[in-house]
């Protein structure tokens, strides 16, 4: 079993627990007169996750390449429960989770991960492009259009684009779908106004303080703030409902306020050595399902905390991508460390 990933992959759920709790408590008395209302969920998904990572940290992984169309299918029924009354619950005029009366879950996240077992099962003889474009076309149709979740969709079609290239895929095809996917970028933008103002607000941050733009100039406020060192561990002002989100997508805001640069650069090196390591398994793996699914698990964590990154530093519009393994959330604390399970699983059987 890969040891520095364990490693830091703990570190990154410890951290992350710590920093929940420090941004949760002010809104956790406001919204349930509890500080530990958000924590106290947060330790029971870790409980389940790390489960979840122990028990598919041993299971042969190789059971999955027979199933992973049916993994698919239910996964992508999960997504489209959505929209079923009485089941499937809206926020803020998008539709992304289904309640199980005890438990709510976002689909979308199982998705990501059964994704890319399907993949890795697909592309386990090569790449095929016919194959791949459907099944990112079929992604972004529920999750960006009719979920209104542009940014699960992009990291899907990111992950799922460096699954097709890793396996020797023909730069050629993309380069055919590069057209349609900008248009279909724009179209999207332009038929909702709640993204257009999020590429201004991206475009010019400090535009429109009180308006559009006052989420990203809160969390830079909250950057700039820290400095070199940051404030001190729990002394942040910007978590007291000045950052809207501030428990989920800009949870690093508040870490570079407190921890300042080098907290931040860090928190960075520790998402670059699950990356390297994640990698070096791929690299290993004894069998090309092994490989392809071993990049596929990388590159969606890797992505996943690059676009959420980037997003706070304001190289991208603000997409709603949660930090892995550190935003407070169950559905993608659940799955990252199911995905964590399988990748050290790969590495335990590598030649």
């Amino acid at each position: 079993m890969d040891l520095p990933i364990l490693l830091t992959v703990a570190c990154l759920v410890l951290f992350g627990l710590v920093m929940v709790y420090d941004v949760s408590a002010v809104h956790a008395m406001k919204d349930f007169s509890d500080a530990n209302y958000y924590i106290r969920l947060q330790l029971i998904w870790v409980v389940l996750g790390v489960a979840s990572a122990f028990f598919f940290s041993r299971f042969d992984y190789h059971f999955f390449a027979k199933i992973p169309l049916l993994m698919f299918v239910v996964s992508f029924l999960l997504l489209l429960s959505v929209f079923i009354p009485g089941l499937g619950i809206s926020g803020g005029g998008a539709h992304r989770w289904i309640s199980l009366g005890f438990v709510t879950i976002q689909p979308a996240e199982i998705v990501k991960l059964t994704g890319v077992i399907y993949l890795a099962a697909l592309f386990e003889k090569g790449a095929r492009f016919i194959p791949f474009a459907v099944l990112c076309s079929l992604v972004t149709l529920v999750t960006a259009i009719l979920q209104k979740d542009l940014g699960s969709s992009i990291v899907f079609v990111l992950t799922a684009a460096a699954m097709y290239f890793a396996r020797g895929g023909k730069i050629i095809y993309f380069l055919s779908t590069i057209p349609v996917g900008i248009l279909s970028l724009i179209g999207l933008i332009m038929t909702s106004p709640y993204r257009q103002k999020r590429v201004l607000a991206f475009l010019d941050p400090f535009s429109d303080t009180q308006g559009f733009t006052y989420h990203i100039s809160q969390v830079l406020i909250a950057l700039g703030s820290g400095g070199l060192f940051g404030v001190g561990l729990g002394k942040s002002r910007q978590k007291f409902e000045y950052i809207p989100e501030v428990t989920t997508d800009s949870i690093f805001a508040v870490i570079g306020e407190e921890l300042g640069f080098i907290g931040g650069v860090i928190l960075i090196g520790l998402f670059a050595t699950l990356a390297v390591r994640g990698f070096k398994i791929a690299e290993r793996a004894s069998d090309n399902f092994g490989k392809n699914l071993a990049v596929g698990i990388t590159s969606l964590l890797t992505i996943q905390a690059i676009v959420n990154l980037s997003s706070m530093v304001a190289l991208l519009p603000l997409t709603g991508v949660p930090l892995p393994f550190i935003s407070y959330g169950g559905s993608a604390l659940v799955a990252n460390l199911t995905a964590i399970g399988i990748l050290l699983n790969i590495s335990r059987r590598s030649s």
